[in-house]
């Protein structure tokens, strides 16, 4: 079953930038699976068992080499990766929330 992960890593240390550079460094070294990073966190794409295996060994790697790390993540069981990079929205227009510039302002 393939599958999307989002996960970002929050080590307990000051200088956390370069530990998680290294966490992302070796997601990205692992062919089978898809990598994206943004400023915000980390997808994932690929087949669950194998990306749910990676996840766990390398969690366990940043937490040996160095301060306490938190990991938040959402697994998507089931959702291959997305044809393009850009975020497809799936809702018809109708049922998308309004624009700021048709909300009508309070009386």
């Amino acid at each position: 079953m393939r599958t999307a992960v989002e996960i970002s890593m929050y080590p307990l240390a000051g200088d956390y930038r370069p530990l998680i550079q290294a966490f992302i460094d070796r997601l990205n070294t692992y062919a089978e699976l898809h990598v994206v990073t943004n400023a915000l966190s980390t997808q994932i794409w690929g087949e669950l068992d194998r990306v749910m295996a990676v996840l766990a060994a390398e969690m366990a790697r940043a937490a040996a080499a160095g301060p306490q790390p938190i990991f938040v993540m959402k697994v998507l069981p089931g959702l291959a990766r997305p044809a393009t990079e850009r975020p497809v929205e799936h809702r018809p227009a109708e049922a998308r929330p309004p624009t700021p510039s048709a909300v009508p302002a309070p009386p």
